[in-house]
């Protein structure tokens, strides 16, 4: 199977029939002998900013919530929280306890990173994952050998940039891939 999967794309085909992933762009943190680690990027939670900051007893200002969309990042642990985020220009102490998954993208859980955003100081580029998505060892390999994923070169653009409705073609139209040429079967269609 593909070895360097990850940090990478994982982009849902047609052909992955279960709803926790339909049209799902998964950014791969994470892809080796002991499993997977990955945030779905383009399902939008149906909770603000706002609303989960509050849970956690913070009070961002309505700006900070609008410009920090949540998202479910998976069917696993949905009460977690990660923050996907642009790295770049951010204090180091913010950022120490993130995981860099390339010069533009980390990922944290971190409580102090989540205080920064709510104050206003975090940084620009930030998404909220509530869960992940996570694969034992060997399980993603065999669902790609079933043809429900497709590997995209990670873009931070698509994950930050481009709407989250348009996130599935953007990503598949990034390999190459015309999106309205995938058939059902995991193929492609004539």
């Amino acid at each position: 199977m593909i070895d360097a999967l990850a940090p990478g794309f994982l982009v849902a085909s047609p052909a992955l029939r279960d709803p926790s992933f339909d049209r799902s762009v998964v950014v791969l943190v994470e892809h080796g002998p002991e499993g997977s680690l990955g945030f779905v990027v383009n399902q939008p939670a149906p909770v603000s900013f706002g609303q989960v900051a509050e849970l956690l007893g913070l009070d961002p200002a309505d700006e900070v919530s609008k410009a920090t969309p949540v998202f479910h990042g998976g069917p696993v642990a949905p009460q977690s929280g990660w923050i996907l985020f642009d790295p770049r220009g951010v204090s180091e102490d913010i950022i120490a306890d993130a995981v860099a998954i390339d010069e533009r993208l980390a990922v944290s859980a971190s409580r102090r990173l989540l205080d920064a955003i709510a104050a206003g100081e975090g940084p620009v580029r930030r998404l909220l994952a509530l869960g992940y998505a996570g694969w034992a060892g060997g399980q993603l390999d065999g669902e790609f050998s079933r043809g429900v994923w497709v590997p995209v070169d990670l873009d931070d653009e698509i994950v930050f940039d481009v709407p989250a409705q348009s996130r599935w073609a953007a990503a598949l139209t990034s390999a190459g891939i015309d999106p309205a040429r995938m058939s059902g079967s995991g193929g492609f269609s004539a």
